[in-house]
């Protein structure tokens, strides 16, 4: 309700109208979430995507 009335500034009466998944979408419940890699995963991803030549440092 905190979230629904006084983050998001609803009209009640929309409030209480909301669907379930509607709700869950306004509040922010399908934002991806950040993936954190290790470093073992940053070098294979290095491996695969090497910098290219002639780029602002050669």
């Amino acid at each position: 309700m905190h979230v629904g009335l006084c983050v998001l500034r609803l009209d009640p009466k929309h409030f209480w109208a909301l669907t379930p998944r509607e709700f869950a979408a306004m509040s922010g419940a399908f934002r991806p979430t950040a993936v954190q890699i290790g470093r073992d995963d940053l070098n294979a991803l290095m491996a695969l995507y090497p910098d290219q030549s002639g780029g602002l440092d050669g």
